[in-house]
């Protein structure tokens, strides 16, 4: 690797902690037939991996909120990340269950230094959909409530009525 593909790989791992809303770090020796596994499974939620060198990564840290865990660049290294500030840490914390030579390290939320605990306890967090579906389902609880407590009142007249109908028929 010459200066300008250094160069343009500290660039590019300065972008993944700039523009992602969560970057998760692993360590672990997979093959490749695991890595493209992990792979897989990330695209399918969003996410994306790339191994990374220490010394370039600990560069395009250097000077952000995140250089905190420039400690974690330690042997060999990826880097998942999203937008979508629970994909990348749900698929790695589903294959590190699995297999037990992926480790995870840590990572970062925003400007927010995540240790091995914290990116399980996102992991375990529901996505951005299901919050979406839990919101709108709390959302139109209300409306039907109101709905079938108009209409109860109509039933329940209609009820009555009926029964006077009947004790006059008799």
């Amino acid at each position: 690797m010459d200066r300008t593909q250094k160069a343009e790989m500290v660039e590019w791992i300065g972008g993944v902690f700039d523009t992602n809303s969560v970057v998760v770090v692993a360590n672990g020796g997979l093959t490749v037939t695991e890595m493209e596994s992990l792979r897989g499974e990330l695209r399918q939620t969003g996410a994306n991996m790339r191994i990374v060198k220490n010394r370039l990564a600990k560069i395009a840290i250097t000077g952000k909120p995140s250089e905190k865990i420039s400690d974690l660049f330690n042997g060999p290294t990826a880097l998942a990340f999203s937008e979508d500030p629970v994909a990348a840490a749900k698929a790695v914390h589903k294959f590190a269950k699995d297999n037990d030579k992926l480790t995870i390290l840590g990572g970062v939320m925003g400007e927010e230094i995540l240790d091995e605990a914290d990116v399980k306890a996102l992991a375990l967090m529901p996505s951005r959909e299901e919050l979406l579906g839990s919101i709108v389902q709390t959302i139109m609880s209300p409306a039907s409530n109101i709905a079938s407590a108009i209409g109860a009142p109509a039933s329940n007249i209609a009820g009555i009525l009926s029964t006077l109908e009947e004790r006059e028929a008799a």
